[in-house]
């Protein structure tokens, strides 16, 4: 398969960071409202969380969508390949995972959250669900920021070697 001209990688590179950036921005600004959030003021904890939806929706969610194809268009278009380098596999599996994470569990307790105050309004504030919902929301958006720091990391120090330079 033909691969990417060395300015053509350059563009990929910009397109990859930017959407890198894109998702972290977004998973930092839900840690920091969520953080922020008085919870105990039911008007401010509807509204933080419909924010929070907006941001998981179309900030988190894009930024992601962008790395799975930037990082096929890599792995298919560049000498990167998906398992040649132990780095690159990694970034891969971790990526999943994180992403898998973020659907099935940070997105679920959001979603849940938001029906409960949209159900039970003020009283869903004291539900012990919710209460439990809600710190491990900001608990897993903290992992998040961490994996994605240290995915950084090892794209930027490719810790391991070739598998076949073992």
């Amino acid at each position: 398969m033909k691969k990417l001209s060395v300015n053509g990688v350059k563009w990929l590179k910009i397109i990859h960071i930017f959407f890198m950036v894109l998702m972290l921005g977004g998973i930092i600004t839900s840690l920091t409202l969520r953080f922020s959030l008085n919870s105990t003021d039911f008007d401010e904890v509807l509204v933080g969380y419909r924010l929070l939806q907006i941001v998981s929706d179309h900030i988190i969610r894009y930024g992601a969508q962008g790395l799975l194809f930037s990082g096929v268009v890599y792995s298919v278009w560049t000498n990167w390949g998906w398992f040649k380098y132990r780095w690159v596999a990694v970034k891969w599996a971790v990526f999943f995972l994180q992403t898998i994470f973020g659907i099935f569990f940070i997105d679920r307790w959001m979603v849940d959250n938001l029906v409960m105050l949209e159900a039970e309004q003020a009283m869903a504030l004291s539900n012990p669900v919710f209460v439990q919902n809600q710190n491990l929301m900001q608990y897993g958006a903290l992992v998040q920021v961490v994996v994605v720091v240290a995915l950084i990391g090892v794209s930027v120090l490719k810790p391991w070697k070739k598998k076949n330079e073992r």
